[in-house]
């Protein structure tokens, strides 16, 4: 088994998490805006996109619920091994890392281009 240091496998997944509980938040904001959208217009055209931003609001939410747990259990299992080899790990920690990076990444940008669809989407309906 080969050991690197703790430094090496992770660091930085706190900054992640304080941006997913933002993404969060935000999310929640923009299904309070969604509804406000739909309270104000009856135009049946508009279904279809406020169905589908519900939608992707309640996904999203999810993602992050899911990438959260994830970084937490990562962090946890990190601090463990750390712990058992005196500030070493595994150096399968460093590829779970990266992983979870790519995903964190992949998640933030699906998040942004809603953000800026939706944001679209209101300015026309507001």
């Amino acid at each position: 088994m080969s050991y690197t240091t703790i430094s090496n496998a992770g660091n930085g997944y706190d900054a992640w998490l304080k941006a997913l509980s933002f993404y969060k938040d935000e999310l929640l904001v923009a299904t309070r805006r969604l509804e406000e959208v739909a309270g104000k217009n009856t135009e049946p055209a508009l279904g279809a996109s406020i169905e589908h931003f519900q939608n992707q609001f309640v996904l999203q939410r999810t993602n992050i619920d899911t990438l959260s747990h994830n970084i937490k259990e990562f962090a946890h299992f990190l601090a463990s091994d750390a712990q058992q080899h005196i500030g070493y790990v595994d150096s399968r920690f460093g590829d779970l890392r990266k992983k979870l990076e790519e995903e964190y990444t992949t998640l933030e940008k699906i998040i942004n281009e809603l953000r800026h669809e939706f944001n679209v989407f209101a300015a026309q309906w507001m």
